[in-house]
């Protein structure tokens, strides 16, 4: 496979990601109309509107690359190859009219070492180590792109290539000392994750500069690819929330740490600059979920 179709396949992501982003742009301040929601979640008649679109632009340019959402998976769910949506992330932010909400596509493969490309794959053949590959986790992501259209901020990395900005080459920051870090953390939309996050907020306010609760796991992470934050950390996000920006953050350097909890596509996370998650977990503890 020639490396143009990687190329393609960025390009193709980009292009659905900032369509998404246009239409979320052009809806900000106007009145939602709200499918479903529940105490500490919102999902809207725009999200379906973005998904569509999505996988509209997405399946014309790679028609046999299944999709991955919180609505279900389109295409062939045994494809070696899938694209993994958010077409909202931050949709509660969203929703009252906050400029704090991004749209996250993210590349992933089953396919293991050289040669380990299939037909049809949208990537080059390049090794994918499989050491990463865990029967929790089968697919490696090779490509993410976040693209927040407030302040048309696009973050895109691919596998073997350092993480851009805008264009610009991005990597976390050198930070070291707890109390010179800023982190944010995510509280999840149950009540045993959000009461399982409120020990962690307890102690890490009075240790490090500022803690941040921003709402968009995918922004956090990159947030913290571009060195703004230290650390994000979250019990109970989805897959979907987390695919590009954690590999974007891999990319810039940094560490993200991650183990599955019951249910589908939800981890516990841990996405820093690879120099405090052990000063960090001294203060967050593992959700009992993820212990079992």
């Amino acid at each position: 496979m020639r490396a143009s179709e990687g190329r393609r396949a960025l390009g193709a992501a980009v292009a659905a990601a900032q369509a998404a982003g246009l239409l979320m742009r052009r809806n900000l301040r106007s009145a939602k109309t709200i499918s479903r929601q529940t105490q500490h979640d919102v999902k809207l008649e725009l999200d379906v509107r973005c998904q569509k679109l999505i996988e509209k632009r997405l399946r014309s340019a790679f028609p046999e690359v299944a999709i991955l959402g919180e609505e279900g998976v389109v295409g062939e769910a045994q494809a070696p190859w899938r694209w993994v949506v958010d077409p909202i992330d931050g949709t509660v932010n969203f929703t009252y009219g906050i400029p704090h909400a991004c749209v996250s596509i993210a590349l992933q493969t089953t396919s293991a070492g050289p040669g380990g490309a299939r037909n049809g794959s949208p990537v080059p053949a390049r090794p994918v180590h499989a050491s990463r590959l865990t029967p929790h986790e089968p697919f490696k992501t090779v490509l993410g792109v976040v693209y927040e259209p407030f302040c048309d901020e696009l973050w895109t990395a691919r596998q073997g290539e350092p993480p851009r900005l805008n264009g610009r080459v991005v990597q976390v920051s050198r930070r070291r000392k707890l109390e010179e870090t800023v982190i944010s953390l995510g509280f999840g939309k149950r009540s045993d994750l959000l009461e399982h996050m409120l020990p962690a907020f307890n102690q890490l306010v009075h240790r490090v500069r500022k803690l941040r609760i921003m709402g968009a796991a995918a922004l956090a992470l990159c947030y913290v690819a571009s060195g703004r934050f230290d650390a994000f950390a979250e019990a109970g996000v989805r897959l979907w929330d987390i695919a590009a920006g954690g590999f974007i953050l891999e990319c810039a350097g940094g560490e993200f740490w991650r183990r599955p909890m019951p249910g589908d596509f939800v981890y516990e996370i841990n996405g820093n600059n690879g120099l405090i998650r052990r000063q960090l977990q001294r203060h967050i503890r593992p959700h009992p979920a993820t212990l079992l």
